[in-house]
Formats: C-alpha cells, structure tokens, sequence
C-alpha cells in the first residue's frame, strides 16, 4: 500500500524539477491518507489531480471514496497561452517528457507527462475542445473524455466532460468503474467493426501523423482487432461552431453547422459502433506555439456532439514524438468505448521515456 506512494513521491521529486508536471505536491497529506486507509477497490493508488482546484473535483473525490491517493496538482496553460497550451509548473513551463523543445500539449498538461513519465498511474483531466485527448496523444499515454453530461462539469457551456488520463485503457476502466455509477464492462467482439477517417473531411493532416495513424490502423486489421467498414466520416470544419458556443453567442449558420454534423454522426453510428481518426493534425509543436494550425481541429467536433472519445498511443514520427489514434463511439456508450481500447491497445506499441 505505502510502497506504491513512496515510489510515487520519489519519481515526482526526482524528475519533476526537469519536467514541471506539478503546481503543488502534497507528501505528508498523501502518507496521512495511506495510512489511515482501509480495504478499498483502489486503495494505495496514487493518482494526480488537474490543475489547482483539482482535488474538489467529482472525478477526485470519488477516487478518494474508492481509496484512491491524490499526490499533487498538475500544471495548466498560465496567462496569455490560449493555443500555445503547455503547462506552468512550480519549476517553471512543463516540458514533453519525451522531447523537452516541444509541448505536451493541454490543457490537462501536468496530467499528461505525470502519468507519461510514470510518477503516477492515473490523473484527472478535463476535455472542452481536446484537452484530455492532445497531450494523451503528445505524451504517449491513453486518455479519455467521457459523454457530454454524463459526469458533473463546472462548465454551463456543455463543451467540457471529465476525463482521466492513465498508463493503459485498462487502468483507466478500473477508475472509470467508480465515476460512473452503474458502470458494466463491455469487453470488445473482434474484430470490432470501424469507420477510419483520416481528416473528417476538411482538415488538413501532417503527412507523418497521417502516415503514422494509417500504420496503426492497419496493425489493428492485420491483427483481427479491427474491421474496417465502407464508408468515411464527412464533416464541416466544426471551428466556427465550438467557439461560438464557447463565446455563449451562437449563430443560426453555427446552429446549423452543428445540426448538419450531428446528424452525420448518427447517421455513422447507426451503421458501425467506432470511428478512428487521428487525435491531432500536427505533431507536438515548439514551446511558442502551433502558429495558425488549430491542434483541435480533430477532436472539438465531438466536444460539440457529446460524444465520448480517447485516445490510444500509435506509436512515434521519425522526429521521436508520439502520435495518437482516436477512438470515438456513440453518446453513453463509454463502456464500449473502454472496452474497445482495452482490445485494441494491445496490438498497438506502447513505450515510456526513459529517466
């Protein structure tokens, strides 16, 4: 029980002075935890918490109820870094663990390289337009948002859901299970039935990301994991719509825009459960930011849907970073989701950072 946190607090002391995953981390109330705690599901789990407010959260404090330790505060985009989403640790900007000139990504960053770099397991994040999804894909871990309204979000605008980040699909299942009550596994049939969209439609796709994530989708079909369906995904550049609705100034064009894409995502889950797409169109960018290219562009169509969606590691651009396959199923369908990655991320290749 108290060795899985002493590894913990001594992984974050040693490597978050490099990395600056942490605002804050809390040694003597975890030992105080893990010492009063008794036989729970999750009991002795170290996990982090996104951003300072993030032990108040609903995703932390059932962790708590089910035994779960918190460690520390991950680090969040500071002021005046709207797209150039890195974190701010206690020792400065938060680095990707796997190549320090580039950002891991956010704005569940600290998240992200905390779990990338094994100083813990498990951490909490929170996903408007990506932000579970990009620095799961950047860092090489998985992560998850759940379905729109499914758990308590702070955010009126409905955009953003709760997520976790996690080591591997299965590890985040066996805390997903506490969120969400009532939660049922459902083990994925294979080879799952699939729709792959490299772009949606409209974005415009880094050819080595493009590359990378058709790679991993033909693993998944060569390994019987997958199979792959007629057909694409065909969307409107949802851009306009998120921030409109991000705004609380939406439109009759943006209403429409978004009714148009809801209706091709019924019309695609009604014919097959899953849909892969990249997770980014770019690769992690340089700490000054991704210039015009929107990181988003993949993932805020199904902020503004509901859908719940995650990411699995795909392996790595010849530059040394990590990419990520998205996986998107229908609205409430989380526990197929789960079960899906969990079938599938073991055909995929997975690797940590060394340090």
């Amino acid at each position: 029980m108290t060795e899985a946190l002493e590894a913990s607090l001594a992984r974050i002391d040693r490597l978050d002075p490099e990395l600056c995953a942490f605002t804050e981390v809390w040694h003597e109330e975890a030992r105080t935890r893990a010492g009063a705690a008794s036989r729970l599901p999750l009991t002795g789990l170290p996990f982090a918490v996104k951003g300072p407010g993030g032990v108040r959260s609903y995703a932390a404090r059932r962790l708590i109820a089910a035994g779960g330790i918190p460690v520390g505060a991950t680090s969040v985009p500071g002021p005046g870094t709207a797209w150039q989403t890195w974190g701010q640790g206690a020792h400065g900007r938060t680095v990707n663990p796997w190549r320090p000139d580039r950002t891991p990504g956010g704005s569940s960053a600290g998240s992200a390289v905390a779990v990338a770099a094994g100083m813990v397991e498990v951490a909490t994040g929170s996903d408007g337009a990506g932000s579970v999804r990009i620095p799961a894909a950047w860092c090489g871990v998985f992560g998850m948002r759940t379905t729109a309204g499914l758990l308590p979000s702070p955010d009126r605008t409905g955009l953003a859901s709760p997520g976790l980040l996690a080591s591997s699909a299965g590890r985040a299942e066996a805390c997903l299970s506490h969120l969400l009550d009532g939660y049922v596994p459902r083990p994925a049939r294979l080879p799952v039935p699939a729709v792959y969209s490299p772009d949606l439609g409209f974005a415009r796709v880094d050819p080595e990301v493009a590359e990378g994530t058709r790679a991993a989708v033909g693993r998944l079909v060569e390994a019987g994991a997958v199979r792959l369906v007629p057909g694409s995904c065909e969307l409107l550049d949802p851009a306009d719509a998120w921030l409109a609705v991000r705004a609380g100034a939406p439109t009759p064009a943006t209403e429409r825009l978004r009714a148009a894409n809801d209706r091709a995502l019924d019309a695609l889950f009604a014919r097959t459960p899953l849909l892969l797409t990249p997770v980014t169109p770019n690769r992690p960018h340089g700490h000054e930011g991704p210039g015009d290219v929107y990181s988003t562009a993949l993932t805020w169509a199904f902020n503004l849907s509901g859908h719940p969606a995650a990411s699995l590691p795909a392996g790595f651009t010849a530059d040394g970073c990590p990419a990520g396959l998205q996986l998107v199923t229908g609205r409430d369908q989380d526990a197929e989701l789960l079960g899906a990655a969990r079938a599938l991320e073991r055909h995929l290749p997975r690797s940590q950072p060394t340090g």
